[in-house]
């Protein structure tokens, strides 16, 4: 089957003025072979299909809003075109309001709305036709779908739906400035007709604002704004539709306008001046007085600063930040007797001036605050107050005039004033002053040498009003004068090598002086008047407070004169001119070859006293010990241990009174070495020395034989004779008794120099090996060199 359309005229119906009818109408159907329905013509192909000519003659109806008959309100009609009156066809629709609002005549096909519209509320409504066979109820035409549209009449008013509005706009703000935009909505359609169509005006407060009267904008109307004097505005605002002609709706809404501050107001003192007063006493940073400058504007705009224009020599301003005060306060001491009233102009300026309303006028104002000083009655003041400085010569007399301090009564009565010394700060009252004068004399005599400087205090008080006393520190500087000679640095000591040459510098001195004078230093050397014949030595003055010792010839002989003391006078400056003399020492000792001086003489004395100590130390422990040894060997039998008995852990080297000591320190008188060979002399001493001896080694350096390993065997069977001793003696507390026995080894070539190991006499040892150890060793080999046995044993 194909589709078959048909052109329908638009069918204009006059119900009560209105349109109800559409204009076009589309509609199809298809049937199977055979059907033919008013067709005007048929196509017979292959598949037995023919197209029918049918269709309806609507597909849209309007209808007018808000009705108010009492009967229902036609809408259309529908028809078919296979309808020829017959009333064999029967019409129906469904859909939105189909049955409810809408209901149709089946036998006509007329459509009449029930119910009032709102086209506000449903615009359109979507339905579908069907015609039928009445008898069969078959459908006649395939369902067909068509709208009533709903026409708008111009039932709505503008609402303003965000108000009421609130908006904000700067004082001084020029015409035509935008404020804010308001916005009003129309419910009827904007597409038909001017229902819609909104225009704005100002109702309430057209004098300051304006309003756009298409766009909703509104703006200043007038360019002096001023927020001090009016801060909002209330406005009405209305909206009108059908473009503001007569008969149109119309709707208002309120705006609030506030007006912002802008900085365009300078700060103002209430007072031209301001009266304070403050204590002359008043310490510093006390304040004065609070002042306020006021600015009518808000906010940051009514920041401040404050400073002082006259008056900041005394006087300081600080702003508190919370109350925007300034608070006036003392910089400086105030003294009512120098001035009594102070005027201070005080000028507060606005800290954010804004650079468009400069030419307002000056954003600054200004108020004197005139401070009045009262008297209180003030202590004494020194001049000068910050103490004063004396100076005395060190050589003044006892009642020497020092100095005067001075100070006054600074009150206006100007009361007399008495002087005192603090003998806390002077305490061996070497000062003195005088009462009503303030001269400090001279109590004691003076030593700069002991104090350069000394320091006091000086006390004023009120003649009448002790209680008004204040202190100064004087300090008191002691003149030099050249009471004290120069005097040689260090009690100098000089060497020179036997092979000196003519000319050497031997040593440089310098002197020292207790004295400073202004001028400085200047010391002047020469030799003492009982050294001007000296042939030896030469003094040099260098000129710069030092001198040099020269050689004055060669070919010193130390075995002829080792020591030479030279006299050196020294002479100062002045005045008056002082000197003394004193001595430098200078030894001659033998020096290495190509040494240029001498390193070695002061150790070598040293050397040689402690050599001559220890032999005379040596000499009476052995003939101490010898004299022991003979009876030791007599007395061999009362000769046993002691068994300590200790309470605690050991009792220590000290504890040594309860058993005889002699057991220990004669190790080497044994009545097992009586059967020795050796004879009475190496008996005495201990048997790795016997070894020695015995064997031929002695102390004969490179020239000995080599010593053989020492034997312990003798202190071996000691040890062991003892122990069974101890064993078999009953008598013994069951106690160990705990015994030491020590000796030195053998690791020194020239064995020990103790008193232990030198048992024998002087004569039985050779230190001529001494000589092997260099230059510096060959004098203390001399003193050590072998002599005749018999004589030293004498």
């Amino acid at each position: 089957m194909a589709p078959s359309w048909t052109a329908g005229a638009w069918t204009l119906l006059a119900a009560l003025g209105l349109l109800s009818c559409c204009s076009f109408g589309w509609c199809e159907a298809s049937r199977t072979s055979g059907s033919t329905t008013g067709g005007n013509g048929s196509e017979q192909g292959p598949s037995s299909l023919e197209r029918v000519k049918r269709g309806w003659v609507w597909n849209q109806f309007f209808v007018v809003e808000e009705y108010t008959g009492t009967e229902p309100l036609y809408v259309g009609k529908i028809h078919t075109d296979s309808d020829e009156g017959e009333g064999n066809i029967k019409y129906t629709i469904s859909g939105e309001g189909a049955g409810t609002i809408f209901i149709i005549d089946e036998l006509t096909g007329d459509i009449h709305a029930t119910e009032r519209l709102d086209r506000e509320e449903k615009a359109f409504y979507t339905l579908r036709a069907q015609a039928r066979d009445r008898l069969s109820n078959d459908p006649l035409e395939p369902e067909s779908e068509f709208v009533i549209k709903v026409q708008d009449i111009n039932d709505s008013e503008p609402k303003f739906l965000e108000g009421p509005y609130i908006g904000s706009v700067a004082e001084l703000s020029p015409i035509g400035t935008s404020v804010m935009k308001v916005t009003a909505s129309d419910a009827d359609d904007p597409t038909y007709g001017s229902s819609a169509r909104v225009v704005y005006s100002v109702l309430d407060g057209e004098k300051f604002f304006t309003v756009d009267r298409h766009t909703g904008i509104i703006m200043t109307a007038v360019a002096d704004l001023d927020r001090e004097t009016q801060d909002r505005y209330e406005l009405v605002v209305k909206a009108t539709d059908m473009a503001g002609q007569m008969g149109g709706l119309s709707g208002s809404t309120t705006v609030t306008i506030v007006i912002t501050d802008v900085n365009d107001n300078p700060p103002r003192f209430p007072q031209k001046m301001y009266q304070f007063s403050v204590s002359e006493g008043a310490a510093v940073g006390t304040p004065v007085g609070h002042v306020i400058a006021t600015d009518a504007d808000m906010g940051e705009n009514t920041d401040m600063s404050y400073l002082i224009k006259e008056g900041w020599e005394l006087f300081k301003v600080t702003t508190d930040v919370e109350t925007q005060e300034a608070v006036v306060s003392i910089k400086k001491p105030l003294d009512f007797e120098s001035k009594r009233t102070h005027n201070v102009v005080v000028e507060a300026v606005n800290k954010h001036v804004d650079p468009r309303f400069v030419d307002l006028g000056s954003f600054r104002d200004q108020t004197i605050v005139r401070v009045s000083v009262s008297d209180i009655d003030e202590p004494p003041i020194f001049h000068p107050a910050e103490g004063a400085i004396m100076e005395v010569q060190e050589d003044a007399k006892v009642g020497a005039l020092v100095g005067i301090v001075t100070a006054r009564d600074p009150d206006v009565k100007n009361k007399p004033v008495r002087f005192s010394i603090d003998r806390t700060t002077d305490q061996e009252m070497i000062f003195h002053i005088d009462p009503d004068s303030g001269a400090i004399t001279l109590g004691k005599i003076l030593d700069r040498e002991t104090a350069g400087w000394h320091n006091i205090t000086v006390k004023a008080v009120e003649a009448d009003n002790h209680t008004m006393a204040s202190h100064s520190a004087v300090s008191i500087r002691i003149l030099d004068v050249n009471d004290n000679p120069p005097e040689l640095a260090t009690p100098y000591e000089a060497s020179i090598c036997e092979d000196a040459k003519p000319g050497q510098l031997i040593h440089t001195i310098s002197v020292v002086d207790r004295d400073e004078p202004q001028s400085g230093h200047r010391f002047y050397f020469t030799l003492a008047p009982e050294a001007s014949s000296n042939r030896h030595f030469t003094l040099w003055d260098v000129k710069d407070n030092t001198a040099g010792i020269r050689t004055q010839r060669s070919g010193f002989n130390r075995h002829e004169q080792n020591v030479y003391f030279l006299p050196i006078l020294v002479v100062d400056s002045g005045p008056p001119s002082l000197s003394s003399t004193g001595t430098l020492t200078i030894r001659v000792c033998g020096c290495d070859t190509g040494e240029s001086y001498c390193r070695s003489c002061t150790i070598t004395s040293i050397i040689i006293t402690v050599t001559f100590c220890i032999i005379l130390v040596l000499l009476i422990l052995t003939l101490k010990r010898h004299r022991k040894g003979q009876r030791m060997a007599e007395d061999e039998e009362d000769m046993r241990d002691n068994v300590i008995k200790y309470n605690d852990e050991g009792g220590g080297e000290q504890d040594t009174q309860a058993y005889d000591m002699s057991a220990l320190r004669n190790l080497y008188d044994f009545p097992e070495a009586k059967s020795c060979d050796s004879g009475p002399d190496i008996r005495s001493l201990p048997q790795w020395i016997q070894a020695n001896r015995v064997n031929g080694g002695g102390g004969g350096g490179a020239e000995g034989a080599a010593a053989p390993a020492a034997d312990f065997s003798l202190f071996k069977g000691y040890i062991r004779k003892k122990v069974e001793q101890a064993d078999a003696d009953l008598s013994v507390p069951p106690y160990d008794s705990f015994q030491t026995y020590a000796f030195e080894g053998t690791s020194s070539p020239a064995l020990s120099l103790s008193s232990i190991h030198t048992l024998s006499t002087t004569s039985e040892q050779d230190f001529s090996y001494l000589s092997d150890w260099g230059p510096r060793f060959r004098q203390l080999a001399g003193y050590y060199a072998p002599g005749n046995p018999e004589e030293e044993g004498s």
